[in-house]
């Protein structure tokens, strides 16, 4: 059979009216390839567009599968749902089919009777009840790659598909390869970025996981001993540790829970100096040990936040965790400050006199698995401190602190929410 360009005839001469209105579609193409990021609602978009501009009762963007050599159908307009649904299980060969032929020799087709054409495969119409009558398929390469095949079917009121349609539907399968090519690339991005997250991941909270499960080995295997030979003095050696590394990985699952999941704040009126109190009591322990004095002033604070307790308590706990490991062992600093402004923003600041965060983290300190500390951190701390900030409505910023090291601080609205459906009588 003959090329597109032996079938139909050139270019033929066409209103001003008709002129415009495909240049109408051919801007309104360019507008959806940057306004338009999910690739299966762009070529819908373009075949549609395909469809109008032709005069076509149907069309269809086939894609090219590189890995089978087959063409498959990622959008058919024309068909009920269903008729859709059936078409896109249908798979063709290269050389299989007009639309097979078009992408095998890269070229386009016009098919003025369809139904006499031997290259036709009837195999589409049976499955979804439809009878193609003409065909006109343009092969869609981006960059002498082939990406698939846009056909439009059935020319409306006319028996076949014009030198005008054809030149139209080239440009429009132009734009749909460019289109698939940057998507897939950029599918290809993100797929080899979550891949890297998850991997730095897995091996941060493994790593995390391991070192809390080697003290608990440890503390478990000196408690062992004390009982077995009934040393009391190898009890207590074996038993602080025990208790520190069942708190570290009872913090570390809470981390991930909070982490995990979007969670809607279950305010009340709470006493923000018990809350802090609380927070300060947990961790005693850990600031005895390391020598870290803590001073502790609220204050500031005017009466009752509107606050989910055991959310605050999480986010605290972090912050304090953060500046005991930022702290210098042996001469250590930690102030906690808290106060209420005029605005009613409860405003708590955490600040240290360790080394501080460098101005290159900055950005990027509350990011999750992201850490200054190496292997002694997971990076989920101040991720969820300020995860649960936002969900309150405020937020967590990081400072230089007072005495050099970094000052974390923490802004909530502490006013009771307005109810919108409550009405005031």
């Amino acid at each position: 059979m003959s090329s597109a360009e032996e079938d139909i005839p050139h270019l033929e001469a066409h209103s001003s009216e008709e002129w415009q209105r495909i240049v109408s579609a051919l801007y309104r193409v360019h507008r959806l390839m940057g306004a338009i990021t999910d690739l299966g609602t762009l070529l819908s978009r373009i075949a549609e567009e395909s469809r109008r501009v032709a005069h076509a009762e149907a069309s269809s963007v086939m894609l090219f599968d590189a890995e089978t050599n087959e063409l498959y159908f990622r959008v058919a307009l024309g068909e009920s749902g269903e008729q859709e649904a059936l078409k896109r299980s249908v798979r063709l060969k290269l050389g299989q089919g007009i639309a097979g032929t078009t992408a095998q020799t890269r070229s386009s087709i016009v098919v003025q009777n369809a139904q006499d054409d031997p290259r036709f495969f009837p195999g589409a119409d049976t499955v979804i009840q439809f009878r193609t009558r003409s065909l006109l398929a343009v092969p869609m390469i981006d960059r002498d790659t082939l990406v698939g095949v846009l056909e439009v079917v059935n020319k409306i009121g006319e028996d076949a598909f014009s030198g005008l349609d054809l030149r139209v539907m080239e440009i429009f399968s132009s734009l749909a390869a460019t289109a698939v090519t940057n998507a897939r690339l950029i599918e290809e991005r993100i797929q080899n970025e979550r891949l890297a997250m998850v991997g730095q991941a897995v091996t941060t909270l493994s790593h995390h996981t391991k070192n809390i499960v080697t003290g608990l080995t440890s503390s478990a295997e000196l408690i062992d001993m004390g009982l077995q030979g009934g040393n009391l003095e190898v009890l207590k050696r074996g038993w602080p540790v025990f208790k520190r590394s069942t708190k570290r990985i009872s913090n570390f699952v809470q981390d991930m829970l909070s982490f995990s999941k979007a969670r809607a704040p279950h305010r009340e009126a709470c006493d923000v100096c018990s809350v802090v109190r609380e927070a300060q009591e947990t961790f005693a322990e850990l600031f005895v040990r390391k020598h870290v004095e803590l001073r502790v002033d609220t204050s500031g604070v005017r009466g009752p936040a509107w606050l989910d307790p055991e959310a605050m308590d999480r986010a605290l706990l972090n912050l304090l965790i953060n500046a005991a490991e930022a702290a210098p062992e042996g001469a250590g600093r930690i102030s906690l400050k808290a106060r209420t402004s005029d605005e009613g923003v409860l405003e708590i600041d955490v600040s240290d006199n360790g080394p501080g965060v460098p101005e290159d983290c900055r950005d990027r300190i509350f990011e999750p698995f992201f850490s200054t500390k190496g292997s002694q951190g997971t990076g989920l701390g101040l991720a969820v401190t300020r995860k649960i900030a936002r969900e309150h409505g405020g937020d967590v910023t990081v400072l230089q602190g007072p005495e050099g090291g970094a000052l974390f601080r923490m802004a909530l609205p502490a006013r009771k929410p307005v109810e919108k459906d409550t009405l005031e009588i």
